[in-house]
């Protein structure tokens, strides 16, 4: 039963992680306008995305851990 829960949570810190930079990397934007670079940030969905990242990085050791105990 830990090594399914453990599965379980390596593939919810895969989606987390793919969440996480997909939304970091589309929280910036920029234009470039005869020769200057116009750019825009959206700091509250940056610090989402670091959220998603974190929380992807705490699942897949609580995966790691466990999907190599023992489940005797």
């Amino acid at each position: 039963m830990k090594r399914i829960i453990g599965i379980l949570l390596l593939l919810l810190a895969v989606y987390l992680g793919y969440t996480g930079i997909t939304s970091f990397s589309e929280s910036t934007s920029s234009v470039d306008v005869l020769g200057v670079e116009l750019k825009a940030e959206d700091k509250q969905q940056k610090n989402t995305s670091y959220l998603y990242l974190g929380f992807a990085v705490i699942a897949a050791i609580g995966g790691i851990v466990l999907a190599k105990s023992d489940s005797k």
